[in-house]
């Protein structure tokens, strides 16, 4: 009977102090849960279109990111005067989309046709007018060498300012005053607007 007894205490004692706090805490918890649980349901009625205004104003950011590109890419005369300068100072490139550098680069994307000497020396050329008529412009000017000429229309086709650029008319002429022969050309194309 003592043993029984003890046994029962035991069993109550392991009841009381054990057993009986673990189901408050996990009735507790429960309980807890259930409060979360109608909590968040009422934060996602608060939350519904959340995910539709999120992409909404991401689109957005883009559209004014790529209209800010625009405005800053746009073309003026001044603009253009001085991609001509950049054009023929020794050592500077053209302005150039990522696809068009891959292009006139030395890799494996590169195409032969496009691609400049990067040594070439701009010295040799000078302009004599540049004229732009609704989009279309004229460039005339004179070079030591038709290489010279060459190097010029490639590095105006590799602009993003410049497009559908083609040499009309190269001639070799002789200075009137000196003797000295150079090429009078005429490069014709499109200005990028």
């Amino acid at each position: 009977m003592i043993g029984v007894a003890s046994l029962v205490g035991v069993a109550a004692i392991v009841f009381f102090a054990v057993d009986q706090p673990k189901r408050n805490h996990i009735a507790d918890t429960k309980k807890s849960n259930r409060a979360l649980d109608v909590e968040i349901q009422a934060k996602n009625k608060e939350l519904e279109g959340y995910a539709e205004l999120k992409t909404a104003v991401d689109e957005a950011d883009e559209r004014t990111k790529a209209i800010n590109r625009l405005l800053n890419a746009k073309i003026i005369p001044a603009n253009i005067l001085h991609e001509l300068g950049e054009i023929l100072t020794q050592g500077h490139n053209p302005t150039m989309t990522e696809d068009m550098a891959r292009k006139v680069g030395t890799g494996a994307e590169s195409d032969p046709n496009r691609r400049y000497d990067l040594t070439w020396d701009p010295s040799h050329v000078w302009l004599v007018s540049f004229t732009d008529n609704g989009g279309n412009f004229v460039l005339e000017g004179g070079a030591q060498a038709e290489a010279d000429v060459t190097q010029l229309a490639k590095r105006l086709q590799a602009s993003v300012y410049f497009a559908g650029v083609a040499p009309s008319r190269e001639e070799r002429v002789a200075d009137r005053d000196t003797g000295i022969t150079y090429y009078h050309f005429t490069i014709t194309g499109k200005v990028a607007y």
